[in-house]
């Protein structure tokens, strides 16, 4: 069983994005749930949503305690919860901001999973460009299949496309893709992985 958990911010697309993954899992044969944890149900608060994908029938419903991946939407969480408990040693860290993970003093934390298990891409400022609003939920859901391998991005695509129809699901898809693509640049995992 592979297990993600996903923070931001209300109004960011957490829940959705953990929606897309669990659709992106069905559409490649492996079954899978999504769920969110609500603390203050506002725009802006913090979110939690977790998403499971197996080979066979989850039967488990409470919230995921030991990740094997984290996808942080909302880099400001970083240093107020304790975002990365429980994380697998093999874990997979994927975190939404324009500066590296030494910028973001992460560099000492990370240094401690494999090279290419974490990774930072600019999701919001690629939804900015694409989309024409700052939600990185997409953008972030096209980069996590590059760097995690657990999904293939054509079904990210068509799971983002059968969330958002006609030109918001092209606009989102087309974030997607372009965060995949920074995320796959070796030289963009060089930085990040240094």
């Amino acid at each position: 069983m592979f297990q993600i958990r996903i923070h931001g911010r209300g109004g960011q697309g957490v829940v959705s994005a953990a929606e897309m993954l669990s659709i992106a899992a069905f559409d490649e044969g492996r079954y899978a749930q999504a769920f969110p944890s609500f603390g203050s149900e506002r725009m802006g608060a913090p979110v939690t949503a977790f998403c499971r994908i197996d080979d066979r029938e989850i039967r488990l419903r409470e919230p995921i305690s030991k990740p094997d991946a984290l996808i942080i939407q909302d880099p400001t969480l970083l240093h107020q919860l304790d975002l990365f408990s429980g994380l697998s040693e093999n874990g997979y860290i994927l975190i939404n901001s324009t500066r590296s993970l030494e910028e973001l003093g992460m560099d000492e934390f990370t240094g401690r999973f494999p090279r290419h298990h974490c990774c930072t891409v600019p999701a919001s400022e690629l939804a900015l460009k694409h989309v024409g609003r700052p939600l990185p939920n997409a953008a972030l859901l096209g980069a996590f299949a590059a760097v995690s391998g657990q999904f293939r991005l054509d079904s990210v695509l068509k799971a983002i496309r059968d969330k958002f129809a006609g030109r918001v699901g092209e606009a989102n898809a087309a974030a997607a893709q372009a965060a995949y693509d920074l995320a796959e640049q070796p030289q963009r995992r060089k930085v990040t992985d240094a």
